[in-house]
């Protein structure tokens, strides 16, 4: 177990975005894992895919695949300490919906 000095996970802010396996990319040599390359689908084009090991783990464990195709979600998480308060334009430009008149 580690330590985060009592606070819990859920005390990070994050974003879940959605994305999908765009293809498994085959291991180039026993030094060298199987990867999948994963569209984040809200993100800029230039930037949108990411590649990974394509090593999970299941609830009981075990280690498995992911599959082309395949939708999931893409947790960013962040410490407090290394984010700033987001400032929002004034006059009538865009904020988040809980804070439009």
């Amino acid at each position: 177990m580690t330590d985060n000095g009592g606070k819990s996970a859920d005390d990070k802010p994050t974003v879940t975005l959605p994305g999908m396996v765009e293809k498994i990319i085959p291991s180039q040599g026993p030094s060298e894992p199987e990867k999948a390359q994963i569209a984040v689908q809200s993100a800029d084009d230039l930037y949108r895919e990411i590649r990974i090991e394509n090593t999970l783990q299941d609830a009981a464990g075990n280690a498995v695949s992911l599959k082309k195709g395949a939708e999931v979600d893409v947790t960013i998480e962040a410490e407090v300490e290394s984010t700033t308060p987001k400032k929002y334009p004034k006059d009538g430009e865009s904020a988040p919906p809980e804070e439009k008149e």
